[in-house]
């Protein structure tokens, strides 16, 4: 086996592709979300590697910017596109890979890389912690209600076309993005792969709806959704299928939730991605009915451990010697004196004895703030060697909202 590792050339790009699609099972995607992802990717980005000039592993990372604790909105790479072909298996090709990256990812800057796996069990050993979460709902909206405050009558819907209305969504979009860590400040293009809409991933459900949610002239909410008509012996039993919804305040997002749950010839709604801490669970009457499931959703790896610790904020005062295990990265590995508040943190090289031991991977998965060190510790992934030392850092590396990745990529 001869195999070369190089950047992807843009003309080899839909010999490679189709090799990502053949690794994950064989389906071509359809036209219109080949051709988006085509728009999206990023060839000076991706490394196609090859044995005796054939395509057998891929990877790429996306140039995105990213959320964290305190508002901070950084660039990050957003790994993807990672495929080693069945034949190649078992032979460290993925490894070269990631190892490949993660020093190119170091070499621009970017002191974060995301993923978002398909296998969460791979990404461990390469230093990825799952950092958020993402909770699906299946709910009664015949036997529960939506409790709305003050002012939901003002709030006007207006159902408009998922193209026609994109550039409101969009601003609405934005605005939330400093508020929440976890979420993408989307680049140019990325705006529209909310509205990939094609016909075989529809499952029965009909075309892609809009609406917004207006006060006072300005849209200040939407959602996008289908409807995916049912009938039983009892009459309609429709099911609301929710892409996303998002509203700039409590009175506008309980409005939104009030008309989904009112949509004719429905009895239930389903969507498949909210934040942990959604509202939504507080404005139902009965909880029990969501039905809620939650998964892992985005990974970190902290690419420069210093930078990366001092970029975000920390919810309460905090000095701690990090003894941090990188042998992937070994770039990162030793001692860091990590001090900071609500107003900012530093980050630096120290001979001074260790407060807690821990891998990259943890600090990865509590760095937006998701999980707890104090649970990483009960789960003996993070060794507390002064007393008192876990809590503390515990406590400070909260964040003010769950973090949550609103789309995958």
């Amino acid at each position: 086996m001869t195999t070369e590792l190089r950047q992807l050339c843009p003309d080899d790009w839909a010999d490679w592709y189709g090799k990502l699609e053949r690794a994950f099972g064989g389906t071509p995607e359809a036209p219109e979300e080949r051709a988006l992802w085509r728009r999206l990717g990023e060839p000076e980005r991706c490394l196609d590697l090859r044995d005796d000039g054939e395509t057998v592993g891929t990877a790429g990372a996306y140039s995105f910017r990213l959320t964290v604790p305190g508002g901070a909105v950084l660039p990050v790479a957003g790994i993807t596109l990672v495929s080693v072909q069945p034949t190649h298996r078992r032979r460290g090709l993925l490894r070269a890979m990631m190892r490949r990256q993660l020093a190119d990812v170091r070499d621009r800057g970017e002191a974060l890389a995301v993923l978002t796996a398909s296998e969460p069990a791979i990404y461990g050993r390469f230093g990825y912690g799952a950092a958020s979460e993402a909770v699906s709902l299946s709910l009664d909206t015949l036997r529960q209600s939506v409790r709305v405050p003050e002012g939901a009558d003002a709030v006007r819907l207006r159902l408009v076309d998922p193209e026609a209305g994109l550039a409101a969504c969009e601003k609405v979009y934005g605005q939330l993005v400093p508020g929440r860590p976890g979420m993408l400040a989307r680049q140019p293009h990325w705006e529209r792969l909310p509205l990939l809409d094609p016909e075989a991933d529809r499952d029965g459900a009909g075309p892609l709806l809009c609406v917004l949610a207006e006060v006072a002239g300005e849209v200040r909410g939407y959602a996008r959704y289908a409807v995916k008509a049912g009938w039983d012996g009892g009459g309609p039993d429709g099911t609301v299928v929710l892409r996303d919804v998002e509203a700039l305040d409590p009175v506008v997002y309980a409005a939104l939730w009030r008309y989904l749950f009112g949509i004719d010839l429905t009895s239930r709604l389903t969507v498949r991605n909210r934040p942990a801490d959604d509202p939504l669970l507080h404005l139902v009457d009965d909880m029990r009915r969501c039905r809620i499931g939650v998964r892992e959703s985005l990974f970190v790896r902290l690419v420069e451990a210093g930078e990366a610790l001092a970029a975000r904020t920390y919810t309460a005062p905090l000095d701690v010697v990090l003894d941090v295990a990188d042998p992937f990265c070994p770039w990162n590995e030793g001692r860091w004196r990590l001090t900071g508040d609500e107003k900012g943190a530093s980050c630096e090289r120290t001979a001074d004895p260790a407060d807690l031991a821990l891998t990259v991977r943890e600090l990865g998965a509590a760095y937006l703030g998701g999980f707890t060190l104090d649970a990483l510790a009960a789960a003996g992934r993070v060794r507390e060697l002064r007393p008192g030392a876990l809590r503390e850092a515990s406590v400070a590396f909260g964040a003010y909202r769950k973090p949550w990745l609103p789309h995958g990529f």
